[in-house]
């Protein structure tokens, strides 16, 4: 097991990794709109999901992978009315490549963040 570490993402914000490498896949933990100084991001859905986006790029590039070796996607949002929203910028960020993908309603998320992505990827 190898713990991913970039300097190119927010740091942890508890007891956790950016990422773990293990068999060939990358376990990303749940990122939300913190920039890598680990300032949030207060803006609406599109700003906050472009930046949860970039930061699971920059954890993804820093292992050797890329947002087009992702395999499964998990999307936490506080509003499922900025479903059509996210997914726009989710669509800019995969172009033609599409992950398999989970997307939940919840209440609430960590800083009052508005959505959090983990993702499962390749090497």
């Amino acid at each position: 097991m190898n713990i991913i570490q970039t300097p190119n993402a927010p740091q942890a914000i508890g007891p956790y990794s950016q990422a773990v490498v293990h068999n060939g896949l990358i376990f990303t933990s749940g990122q939300i709109a913190l920039d890598s100084q680990n300032t949030m991001n207060n803006g609406d859905i599109r700003a906050q999901s472009t930046q949860v986006l970039e930061n699971l790029k920059a954890i993804l590039e820093s292992s050797g992978s890329s947002l087009q070796k992702v395999l499964k996607t998990t999307i936490f949002l506080t509003d499922i009315s900025n479903f059509d929203v996210f997914n726009e910028v989710y669509a800019s960020f995969f172009g033609t490549h599409k992950p398999a993908r989970s997307t939940i309603a919840v209440k609430a998320l960590p800083k009052n963040a508005l959505v959090e992505i983990e993702c499962i990827a390749m090497l």
